[in-house]
């Protein structure tokens, strides 16, 4: 039995990225939490380097 080629198309992983828009979009959610993520490590880290809390760093 030969076997039948698969003509349809392929999807690659681009195809699943959410499109940028303007508002409440997936994409937007993504985004926020990838900073929100990078804020988190930079503020441990700040702590970490002063050996201060956030706020004593900031002045209060």
């Amino acid at each position: 039995m030969a076997e039948t080629p698969n003509n349809s198309p392929q999807s690659s992983p681009s195809d699943n990225r959410p499109n940028p828009g303007f508002g409440w979009t997936a994409y937007a959610e993504q985004l926020n939490g990838r900073f929100a993520m990078i804020g988190i490590v930079a503020l441990i880290l700040i702590e970490l380097l002063s050996g201060q809390g956030f706020i004593a760093w900031l002045g209060f």
